[in-house]
């Protein structure tokens, strides 16, 4: 399925975020979309003692009643995916959602598409590139309440969907590690840095409970959001006024949007629609210029 920001499917999570992704390509269960969430991703060469804790961990918080959401990716994504497969995964791609990477993990895939979602931003058969991964973060981060950090080194993907997180203003929590293992750099760097110490399952309950009341997400963005008097009909031209905002130069999405008289999402989609004409491009970090 095809699911647009406009459409009453598109995840409420997502919609949070200044710009949203405007489309998505979901396999499986979309019900899953709409139930509290929480992201769990790691190291990829991930010790035997962190991938116990993901699957421990992962379980327990689908037990509770949470969806677990990681990229799978080999190590920690791939444990948490694994335990909760019973309960409800949702697997974010960098590439398009029919392409499965890495390769190992194709039977994988095909449970959490049979039980689970699967979820990307890209194209049906493309394949990821670098710049795709933190896309893939962006999403992954911004589906869930809070994102648990279980094995992560310095520069890794895992401390930029910490960053993403925080940024989204969701909860951002790391599992310490020992200092002489460089998979735990990452994660005690966080936690110097203010990050939650979460330990276990029950950790991680505590740390999101102001977040969550019943199904009810309550997200608190630190990003800018379409202001609340903003008009919803913003008239036939918007997409030659979103235009016309535009420069050659990068500017951000928000400023675009308020420039053009519209809301953040309304400007996305028309950027959308331009992007496809060849007239304008988007780029990481919520921003947007001319071609």
């Amino acid at each position: 399925a095809i699911l647009h920001t406009v459409d009453k499917a598109y995840p409420a999570a997502l919609g949070e975020l200044s710009p949203p992704p405007p489309v998505l390509t979901v396999f499986g269960d979309q019900q899953l979309l709409t139930r509290p969430a929480i992201a769990i991703v790691g190291a990829r060469d991930a010790s035997a003692a962190g991938r116990k804790i993901a699957r421990e961990m992962a379980a327990a918080l689908g037990g509770a009643g949470l969806v677990v959401v990681s990229g799978l990716a080999r190590g920690i994504d791939g444990e948490a995916h694994a335990a909760t497969l019973r309960t409800g995964t949702i697997a974010v791609l960098a590439g398009g959602a029919d392409q499965i990477y890495p390769p190992q993990h194709e039977a994988l895939y095909k449970e959490i598409r049979e039980t689970g979602l699967i979820v990307s931003e890209r194209a049906i058969g493309r394949r990821a590139t670098a710049q795709d991964f933190p896309r893939r973060n962006r999403i992954i981060t911004g589906l869930a309440v809070g994102t648990v950090i279980i094995e992560a080194a310095e520069r890794s993907g895992s401390l930029i969907s910490a960053r993403m997180a925080g940024e989204q203003g969701r909860e951002v929590m790391a599992v310490p590690g020992s200092p002489l293992d460089r998979r735990s750099a990452g994660n005690n760097r966080l936690l110097r840095d203010g990050a939650t110490l979460v330990r276990h399952a029950e950790d991680v309950l505590e740390a999101i409970s102001g977040q969550i009341d019943g199904l009810d997400i309550r997200f608190h963005p630190t990003l800018p959001l379409d202001p609340p008097d903003t008009a919803e009909t913003p008239g036939d031209n918007l997409a030659e006024r979103v235009f016309e905002a535009l420069s050659p130069t990068p500017i951000p999405i928000a400023e675009i949007a308020r420039v053009s008289g519209c809301t953040a999402r309304q400007c996305a989609a028309r950027l959308m629609e331009l992007e496809l004409e060849g007239r304008a491009i988007t780029h990481a970090g919520g921003l947007a210029s001319r071609v």
